[in-house]
């Protein structure tokens, strides 16, 4: 099966959302988890430095019962966590500068593998990475909010959505 098979074409309009607080932040991220959608899914998360990325995350990881220290994975490139029912891996590509690093860490073989996949800096990998389902692009608002697009990329997107 081709990439463009696995990933058809936008399927869903972007969803514009504003996150008041970190309850806001907090309150999506355990929708998502609730998705069954969740457990095949790799998410995008989009914005400059202090927007929310590793926010979301962690709230999404405890949502789906990750338990002990959720860190960024800013140096790392990687954090895999694991549920009893779900294989989670967060990148960092932040500091991501060689190419040549996706293959010698194996992520072309972790992102074969089932389960959710959540990259915060994917431009940083342009090229390397599979069409993500979900893109999260998140702006600091002057209320200290966030407004989120979330633009859905596939089925298991918009169902994420739905």
């Amino acid at each position: 099966m081709s990439a463009s098979e696995r990933h058809p074409p936008i399927v869903g309009s972007p969803l514009v959302l504003h996150w008041a607080d970190e309850n806001a932040t907090r309150a999506f991220a355990q929708g998502l988890a609730a998705n069954p959608a969740i457990a095949r899914a790799f998410i995008e998360l989009r914005g400059e430095l202090g927007t929310g990325k590793t926010s979301f995350v962690r709230h999404l990881l405890r949502a789906l019962g990750v338990a002990g220290r959720i860190k960024s994975p800013t140096y790392t490139v990687v954090e895999p966590y694991e549920t009893p029912a779900l294989a989670i891996w967060h990148f960092d590509f932040y500091r991501f500068e060689d190419p040549r690093e996706w293959e010698d860490a194996g992520f072309r073989d972790v992102f074969a593998q089932p389960g959710l996949k959540l990259a915060e800096w994917p431009e940083k990998a342009a090229g390397l990475l599979p069409r993500p389902d979900l893109v999260l692009a998140i702006e600091v608002q002057e209320d200290e909010g966030r407004r989120v697009r979330a633009t859905p990329l596939s089925a298991t997107g918009a169902e994420l959505l739905a």
